[in-house]
């Protein structure tokens, strides 16, 4: 079957990018990592993209001057696979327009929060300070805005009376792993279709 292009960003130990792998390894799933990108040298989710065989491309940000020049570096390495959507798997960076634009459409991210509630970090201990009585997760696309882009898919969770932020983490974490695979497919299936 024909399937589409995929280039993962990561910043830590790559738990998403690990269920979009076993996902990958389908025959009917209809798409495939071409390509991993981490921007932290040394974490996990680097040894479980080589395990796979993906290539990976480790580019620290602390290497460029700027954003801007990160992000250029980034998008080069992207060119030279065959990508047609590019996941933000736990990838802790803020992208500015220079990577946003050649991908709008083509780039979306995964946050452990129902979304537009608690954007940005610490979205468990939020939650739970809020007296919220379901949190989950959001698959959406990127745009310039932090956490702002259209909704893809959400999962949610209760939040029980005992929650702690690790706990509640815990939970919403299994949902991630698989609601990241769904939104994938979803996309992967209405980009072949307009092909």
């Amino acid at each position: 079957m024909t399937k589409i292009g995929l280039a993962v960003l990561i910043s830590g130990r790559g738990s998403n990018l690990q269920s979009l792998i076993d996902a990958c390894a389908s025959a009917d799933f209809p798409a495939e990592i071409k390509l991993v990108i981490c921007n932290i040298p040394s974490v996990f989710g680097i040894e479980r993209a080589e395990k796979a065989g993906i290539p990976v491309a480790v580019i620290p940000h602390k290497d460029f001057p700027s954003r801007e020049t990160f992000e250029q570096a980034m998008l080069d390495e992207i060119a030279k696979y065959p990508v047609d959507l590019v996941c933000q798997a736990g990838f802790m960076r803020i992208v500015t327009p220079t990577f946003i634009s050649p991908w709008r459409g083509r780039l979306i991210n995964i946050h452990p929060s129902l979304l537009p509630k608690f954007k940005g970090l610490h979205t468990h201990e939020r939650a739970i300070e809020a007296g919220e009585t379901e949190a989950g997760c959001t698959i959406h696309y990127v745009n310039e805005g932090v956490d702002e882009g259209e909704i893809i898919l959400q999962k949610s969770v209760p939040v029980l009376p005992d929650d702690t932020p690790d706990t509640l983490a815990a939970r919403v974490l299994e949902k991630e792993h698989i609601a990241y695979p769904e939104a994938v497919r979803l996309l992967a299936q209405n980009i072949l279709e307009k092909q």
